[in-house]
């Protein structure tokens, strides 16, 4: 089987991005199961090689993706001309140049040239300095792949999705609508079937308000809008439960016994998350055609160049791209070989029809 070719864009050049990237390619077993290829520069890989101090690092620089070494690193060069490293700084230098990797690994992830994307952390605010055209990642990837997505954090301790992401808190209540939260929920429901191979996911929906609303005490949107939308989908067939006061829900630990949870916004989520798996979560998102993942992490700009980012939550991320790169394909051709196997409409009449159908067997 062919090895699944990784796009890895650099992120800000002048955070952590590029060293925790070159710390989790730079194993050799990494080689064994998938293709690296790096966007971004390969004077900036080798400036961060040299922080790394991982002389021996080796890498193939390209000026395309069309034909990867499947035997090394392979850093595509999307830009020319040299540019200045200001670590630990936001600049619009650096939101310029991670904009500029992000767009050549998403024209090369739609030509077929890789399979899946992990992107590198990028300053929001740098990104904007750059006149990026939209507010983050999932943002600018909902648009390319004309799609609408899911922000799910996934760990070995959980997988929660976000009604709403990176929204201030003033627009939260006035986005969590019944559509909102139905569509949310169908989205997640497939992403654990498919991406997860959760057959039957259980799912935990939280409240939006504190205590969940306390039966309408506190806001009443938790009895109007939240509860009628599990219900609704339990009428459907899932198994959805809720709504959950947020703080008891973590601190009983009964977020150990859903496959997913749902938060309403991304405090309510990410705290719980990132207390309980930072350094080793992952930033998927789901409900588009691609897979994308990226490290739970930022720019850490307090750490950049010192050498002591862990590049653990990257290489996760990477792992994580790979297994649902191949969940996936093996869930579509299940369901491909399932639909050739059922009977088309003219066979399924005859074999009603036959007289064989309904003959009982009486020989001895």
């Amino acid at each position: 089987m062919q090895k699944v070719r990784v796009g890895i864009t650099i992120g800000d050049i002048n955070g952590i991005g590029p060293e925790v990237i070159i710390k989790s390619v730079y194993p050799a077993e990494v080689l064994d199961f998938c293709t690296p290829v790096i966007y971004g520069s390969s004077k900036v890989v080798s400036y961060h090689k040299n922080i790394v101090q991982a002389e021996d690092f080796a890498y193939q620089s390209l000026q395309t993706a069309e034909r990867p070494n499947p035997r090394k690193v392979n850093v595509i060069n999307c830009w020319e001309e040299s540019v200045n490293i200001n670590l630990g700084r936001a600049t619009e230098e650096s939101g310029k140049y991670a904009y500029i990797a992000l767009d050549r690994a998403v024209r090369d992830l739609k030509a077929g040239l890789i399979d899946v994307l992990v992107t590198g952390p990028a300053n929001k605010h740098a990104l904007q300095l750059a006149n990026f055209p939209a507010t983050g990642h999932t943002d600018y990837l909902e648009e390319q792949f004309s799609g609408k997505s899911l922000m799910v954090m996934v760990s070995d301790v959980m997988k929660i999705g976000l009604v709403t992401d990176h929204i201030p808190v003033s627009q939260i209540a006035q986005q969590v609508t019944r559509e909102t939260l139905r569509k949310k929920l169908e989205l997640f429901v497939r992403c654990l079937q498919v991406d997860f191979g959760h057959e039957k996911p259980t799912i935990a929906v939280l409240g939006l308000n504190p205590h969940a609303s306390d039966q309408g005490t506190i806001g009443t949107e938790d009895e109007e809008i939240v509860r009628g939308v599990i219900v609704e989908q339990k009428k459907n067939g899932h198994i959805v439960m809720g709504p959950y006061s947020a703080d008891g829900f973590f601190g009983s630990g009964m977020y150990r016994k859903f496959d997913g949870i749902l938060a309403m916004y991304h405090d309510q989520g990410l705290i719980p998350f990132k207390t309980l798996s930072f350094g080793y979560g992952v930033n998927f998102t789901a409900g588009l055609s691609i897979v994308r993942t990226s490290p739970d992490h930022g720019t850490a700009y307090d750490l950049a160049g010192k050498n002591e980012a862990d590049p653990s939550s990257m290489r996760h991320a990477i792992y994580a791209a790979i297994d649902t790169y191949k969940r996936r394909k093996e869930y579509l051709e299940a369901r491909e070989k399932a639909i050739k196997k059922e009977p088309k409409p003219s066979e399924a009449l005859e074999a009603i029809a036959s007289p064989d159908t309904y003959r009982e067997d009486t020989e001895d």
